[in-house]
């Protein structure tokens, strides 16, 4: 077998795997390691090669930045089951009452509002679902508004941090969580806006498929309206600053955040009387379970990046791609093809985990700014909620909604929604400042990665950048030791 044929051979047999249905962690595992072993035989690979190998497992299971995950996973679960939604849901229905597809305001309203509490998109899209799509029905709203603003409402929980996605996102790049939460912002609250646009324009072209609620609907005006937004959109507001507020200020880490907001949750739900053993057991066990399906994709993205790099890999995807013709544009314009069209197949963590630490380094030598790069790619991933016939958010919702809404409702629905995020990527391409202007540049602001984070609460220097894995901004541009960051941070914790 050639040599420079090996790694083609692999990433084929990888989709290969993936398409029969093997599921991804060990679909990534096998390959890895068949290769490695057909590289032995062959001469192609070392076997001091797989010697890295326990070296990076531990790297991971080092890596404080990817507690943040089971964290905010806690913290959106506790929210979900604490009636939280439902408040929120009915308190803003009645606020925006009076106004032609009010409801549907409601719901895109609440849905950033949710993403920016729990980060998870199906405890968003199964809440509102349950919830607000019996009410538009009753109303009168046309089925494929109602299915679609509410599906799209919830993969809000993407992008707009405290988003799981930009927590793995910046570990495989080895960028900041901090400035990915920063940059994607902006693009997130962007996406809100343009959703509320579209509720807009559809009520006043079709104003039968978006009505205002019925005289009968309303039973809050006045005071008492008033008392109940404030008292239902204070406590949130709190736990996003918890969260979300102490990260930007430089004051947390996003692990740290992550922590006061899975305890802010359980207060929350103290306070509301709805905390019990039943409601913390099923949390903790959804926490679990979502934790070791990232964590077993991780080992097994490790095992198979260790030896497709062995075989030259990530230097055929980089001639692959620099070839493009368009320079840096062709490269963009054609990664967010190839993710777009991934997106139909594979969930968001199958393809962070498999495409983006092939893509990071190329984006590097053309000079592509990491965490833009990272934005751009996440509101591309996003898509992959919506996608007809596969998306994650659209089963969500067929799984609650009544049989009167057909399955065919919900794909229509979705369609323009997933219009206005392929707009969101290309105004991001376009107007690249709307990520970039917003990340901060304070000296105080907490920064890095899982490895910094570490070496920061163990009070030793950073450490520097794994190879192949971009530095942050405020890290030296010193050539890094050979290894990962598991490596880098046992050589640092033995002083050598």
């Amino acid at each position: 077998m050639s040599f420079d044929m090996m790694a083609p051979l692999m990433f084929g047999g990888l989709v290969v795997m993936l398409l029969i249905g093997y599921p991804v962690a060990f679909s990534l595992a096998a390959v890895g390691l068949l290769f490695s072993v057909v590289g032995i035989v062959h001469g192609a690979i070392e076997p001091a090669l797989l010697q890295a190998l326990p070296e990076r497992v531990l790297g991971i299971m080092a890596n404080s930045t990817l507690l943040a995950i089971p964290f905010f996973t806690f913290m959106g679960l506790i929210l979900e089951r604490s009636g939280m939604a439902e408040d929120l849901l009915d308190t803003i229905g009645q606020l925006f009452a009076r106004v032609r597809g009010g409801v549907a305001y409601a719901v895109v309203f609440v849905g950033a509002l949710l993403a920016a509490t729990t980060g998870v998109v199906a405890a968003s899209v199964l809440a509102m679902g349950l919830i607000s799509l019996p009410v538009m029905m009753r109303y009168g709203y046309s089925n494929r508004l109602s299915t679609g603003v509410i599906a799209a409402s919830g993969t809000l929980a993407q992008i707009i941090p405290p988003s799981l996605v930009l927590i793995v996102l910046a570990d495989q790049m080895g960028a900041s969580v901090g400035d990915m939460y920063e940059g994607a912002l902006f693009p997130g609250l962007g996406l809100a806006f343009a959703y509320a646009v579209w509720v807009f324009i559809v009520s006043m072209v079709k104003p039968a498929a978006a009505p205002g609620c019925p005289p009968e609907a309303r039973t809050l005006y006045g005071r008492k309206l008033v008392t109940r937004v404030f008292t239902s959109m204070i406590p949130p507001l709190v736990l996003i600053f918890l969260v979300l507020g102490t990260i930007f200020l430089g004051v947390a880490t996003p692990t740290e955040g992550g922590a006061m907001g899975a305890t802010g949750a359980i207060i929350m739900a103290l306070a509301r009387r709805k905390l019990s053993w039943t409601l913390l057991k099923q949390a903790l066990e959804s926490t679990g379970l979502m934790t070791s399906f990232v964590m077993f994709i991780l080992v097994g993205s490790t095992v198979f990046s260790l030896v497709f790099r062995g075989v030259n890999g990530d230097l055929w995807v980089e001639r692959l791609l620099t070839g493009v013709p368009g320079g840096a544009l062709g490269f963009l314009i054609v990664v967010n093809a190839i993710i777009f069209f991934l997106a139909f197949f594979l969930d968001y963590f199958e393809i962070a985990f498999i495409m983006v630490p092939l893509l990071t380094p190329v984006a590097q030598k053309l000079g592509i700014d990491i965490i833009w790069f990272g934005v751009l790619l996440a509101v591309n991933m996003q898509t992959s909620f919506l996608h007809p016939p596969f998306g994650f958010a659209l089963f969500y919702l067929r799984s609650v909604a009544p049989k009167s809404v057909r399955t065919s409702d919900i794909y229509w629905g979705a369609i323009p929604f997933v219009v206005i995020q392929v707009m969101m990527v290309a105004t991001i391409i376009a107007f690249p400042g709307i990520v970039t202007n917003n990340i901060s540049q304070a000296a105080g602001a907490i920064k890095g990665s899982g490895a910094d984070e570490l070496q920061r609460q163990l009070g030793g220097p950073p450490t520097p950048p794994a190879a192949g894995k971009a530095a942050t901004k405020d890290e030296k541009a010193a050539p890094a030791p050979s290894g990962d960051v598991g490596s880098e941070l046992e050589r640092a914790l033995k002083g050598q």
